[in-house]
């Protein structure tokens, strides 16, 4: 079993390195706040102290953290991971960052001697929970090969897509199509409260044609019961359909549709309700059709 640090025990990060604890693999957790170690440590974890500190005894690295700074920051300068790492060091970054980001840690790692697979996942806080999530993964085969175990131990799906920053570029159209879903599922939502009709009835009918989705599925009750505890902040979609439309501008593509409902998560996110799920969308369809509760 191999050595790993898992930096990032948030949301996803946590339920992630507990997997990897349960399959027997010494497991160092290093995070922002105290309290997610703590719990790690209870759940047979072990406290990695600081990134430099965890990194130097791993074989394995796996990062989980919000945006692109927050993975350049604990990969390079003096206390990061390609100046404290082994050479032969694998660092597997499972978060959802930009792909020239990743394409740069990619030869940054090289010229330290760390092998850099960019890997993010899909499938939410139940996906984390629950071992199942798709993870779509940039690199060089061999590096793929070596990450693999370690992901077919968080994943149901894992994909080797591309070279360095594919893995992020197929991440960037999954959180298109998600947005995009979210949002046709929240006007379907207002769309049959409106007429009266049993939302509860609809989706399970609409859930078992073509119009059912993971993303139906998943959040569609949720969203009818008007409960956004976040599986998936506002806040990481509102960053996520950023690196969406600046990736798609940089290539020249038009997603029409995808900038209208960046355009919906980013005012969801300017009115104060970025800790809220993404499914809160529905809040902006009940806000343009005059149907939001006051207060």
């Amino acid at each position: 079993m191999s050595t790993i640090a898992f930096v990032g025990l948030g949301i996803m990060g946590a339920p992630m390195a507990r997997h990897l604890v349960d399959a027997g693999h010494e497991v160092l957790g290093v995070n922002r706040s105290r309290a997610a170690v703590d719990r790690f440590v209870e759940a047979g974890g072990t406290d990695g102290g600081s990134v430099a500190e965890a990194v130097a005894n791993a074989d394995v690295v796996v990062t989980m953290l919000p945006d692109s700074p927050d993975v350049a920051s604990v990969a390079l300068g003096q206390d990061g991971i390609y100046a404290n790492a082994r050479r032969g060091t694998l660092h597997v970054d499972c978060s959802t960052i930009r792909p020239d980001v990743a394409r740069q840690l990619a030869e940054e790692g090289a010229r330290a001697g760390v092998a850099v697979v960019d890997a993010p996942v899909s499938g939410g806080e139940a996906g984390a929970k629950e071992a199942a999530l798709s993870i779509m993964v940039g690199g060089a085969d061999d590096d793929v090969a070596a990450a693999r175990p370690v992901l077919e131990k968080v994943g149901k799906t894992v994909v080797h897509v591309g070279p360095a920053g594919a893995g992020q570029t197929v991440k960037a159209a999954n959180q298109l199509i998600v947005a995009g879903t979210l949002e046709l599922v929240a006007e379907a939502i207002v769309f049959l409260e409106a007429h009266g009709v049993s939302t509860e009835a609809a989706l399970e009918v609409l859930g078992g044609g073509l119009a059912g989705s993971t993303v139906l599925a998943r959040k569609g009750a949720a969203m009818v019961a008007r409960e956004f505890a976040p599986g998936f902040r506002i806040a990481l979609h509102h960053k996520d359909m950023g690196i969406v439309t600046a990736a798609a501008r940089e290539a020249g593509v038009a997603i029409p549709l995808g900038a209208h409902v960046a355009g919906l998560v980013a005012a969801l996110h300017a009115q104060g309700h970025g800790d809220l799920d993404h499914g809160a969308l529905l809040r902006i369809v009940e806000q343009l059709s005059g149907r939001a509760e006051e207060g």
